[in-house]
């Protein structure tokens, strides 16, 4: 790629076998021009050795404390969930546009752990940081950046460049503001927020850069991928209404007027059954983030040295004709046995395996699964009569 050598995994054995049986070979992340710019090595993501490992113990510890996978967070869920209904019967039943209310929704639930606090739809500032997050996805995954990734002495003449460390610089800023106002504000008895437990703990590779670069990373992990996905969920429900009966028929069935919660997952295997097909069938992630060996390893018969970036295919993963019975249709009975439990698949991993895939694995799922009622139950989802017939897909942007 460019200058340099990249080992590229495809298929579900090859991928399992690097990132399970050889997990501690492949286990380093690759240094990606323009994350190293973005992040300097720091936060969570795109951090190496010892500021990582603690990163990560400090993060997945953090956000179980504040209740990602547990009843807190399924109450902050539904919380949410009630909002957006609310925003969607706004429109009284007229087509509008579901991306900004919908990332907004979803933000205020990694928001609410990460600051202590949500925001309102319409709040300027929070839909001007959605737009940087949203506009810093697109561009990093672009031709011109992956120019930059393979010749980064060329980042002075990209525009696309300059326009990532510009919103990254005014995202940071907002971040920073809001660590100062918690400084002054925190109590270390009752720590309310992500940002709050970092001031209890904070130590020497714990300094407020890494607090910065944390926040971001988990801003726009528990945003960006969740967003989409329910996106995706909403148009699948559209172009498969016999689908969304069967899951509000399950849901009612099971809760009634009541709120779905994890506790009902079991009994609901139809529905379970969906989301995970909508995140198989809409692979947001169509690669892993790139890892790195870090010793010399011999794998399938070939010499990898140390140091080598190895990007593995999830899309091959997720398309494997070997694992999936129609890898190319949405079909929630991939999910499900022949009498109808939900059963789980090896193959199913929209996030990668492996520790280096629990950041972004943890925030999304922590914040898409309680959402199967909105987009199933709640408002009656259906194509705008002007677009009905057409192939209903998110936009893929160059």
């Amino acid at each position: 790629m460019g200058p340099k050598k990249v080992v590229v995994l495809s298929g579900y054995e090859t991928v399992k076998d690097a990132l399970v049986s050889y997990g501690d070979q492949f286990g380093e992340r690759s240094q990606v021009p323009i994350f190293e710019r973005l992040f300097e090595g720091k936060g969570i993501v795109f951090s190496h050795g010892e500021t990582w490992k603690t990163m990560r113990r400090f993060s997945l510890t953090t956000l179980r404390n504040f209740g990602m996978g547990k009843r807190l967070i399924e109450d902050t869920i539904i919380e949410e969930c009630q909002h957006l209904v609310r925003s969607f019967e706004s429109h009284r039943g007229k087509p509008f546009e579901v991306t900004t209310v919908m990332n907004a929704s979803v933000a205020n639930v990694i928001v609410s752990v990460l600051l202590g606090k949500r925001f309102a739809y319409q709040d300027t500032q929070f839909l001007r940081l959605l737009t940087l997050i949203g506009e810093n996805v697109k561009l990093v995954g672009s031709p011109r950046i992956a120019l930059f990734n393979m010749f980064p002495v060329l980042g002075f003449l990209l525009k696309s460049h300059k326009t990532v460390l510009k919103n990254r610089d005014e995202l940071f800023a907002f971040i920073r503001m809001t660590f100062l106002d918690h400084q002054h504000k925190f109590d270390k008895n009752d720590p309310r927020s992500l940002i709050d437990a970092f001031l209890v703990r904070q130590q020497e590779v714990m300094v407020d850069e890494n607090l910065v670069a944390l926040v971001s990373n988990l801003f726009a992990a528990g945003t960006e991928t969740t967003a989409s996905t329910l996106r995706w969920a909403l148009l699948l429900m559209m172009r498969y209404p016999e689908v969304q009966k069967k899951v509000c028929d399950e849901i009612t069935k099971v809760v009634g007027s009541a709120q779905p919660r994890i506790a009902h997952r079991t009994q609901m295997p139809y529905t379970d059954a969906v989301i995970h097909e909508v995140q198989r069938f809409a692979n947001i992630l169509p690669t892993s983030l790139p890892h790195a060996t870090t010793t010399d390893v011999m794998f399938k018969n070939y010499y990898i040295p140390k140091g080598t970036e190895v990007i593995t295919l999830l899309t091959s993963v997720l398309r494997d004709q070997t694992q999936w019975e129609k890898p190319d249709t949405f079909n929630p009975e991939h999910f499900l046995s022949s009498t109808g439990k939900f059963i789980k698949k090896e193959a199913f991993m929209p996030f990668s395996l492996g520790k280096t895939a629990s950041e972004r694995g943890n925030t999304s799922r922590g914040s898409g699964r309680g959402r199967s009622r909105l987009t199933a139950e709640d408002p009656d989802v259906g194509l705008n009569p002007i677009t009905r017939g057409s192939r209903p897909e998110p936009k893929a942007d160059a």
